[in-house]
């Protein structure tokens, strides 16, 4: 039905409650994969939600460097989470965190790509489901 993946990865050594925080910030990172409204008989609205499964995975953190890596020399849109990002409180500060790192030094901890199948199956090899 898609021609398109989305995946998630996260290194896999992040507590419980810092997966399902990455995952949250990490899906909502791309305007194109959020649908329209929904309502139910009653005329009660509710939030869009994404359009397109999306399959979590998990690495090490130096395969999700890899990971990482790859989907920045293939010039794959990527949503980004960092591990200084859990000890900021908004948008502004996660923005500014990551300005601070040059790629081959960023804490990362969690990537979201989306871009045809085969090409986010290359970039992501080595991960697991997440489990």
């Amino acid at each position: 039905m898609f021609d398109t993946k989305v995946a998630l990865v996260l290194r896999d050594d992040l507590a419980l409650w810092q997966k399902l925080n990455v995952t949250a910030f990490l899906t909502s990172g791309r305007e194109e994969l959020i649908g329209t409204a929904y309502e139910d008989a009653a005329g009660n609205s509710y939030n869009p939600l994404l359009v397109q499964p999306v399959i979590v995975l998990s690495s090490d953190a130096a395969g999700l460097k890899k990971i990482y890596e790859r989907a920045l020399s293939r010039d794959v849109e990527m949503s980004l989470y960092i591990e200084d990002m859990f000890s900021t409180g908004h948008d502004a500060a996660n923005r500014a965190t990551v300005k601070n790192y040059s790629p081959e030094d960023m804490p990362v901890v969690g990537i979201a790509v989306r871009d045809e199948k085969k090409l986010v199956d290359k970039i992501t090899k080595g991960a697991k489901l997440q489990s």
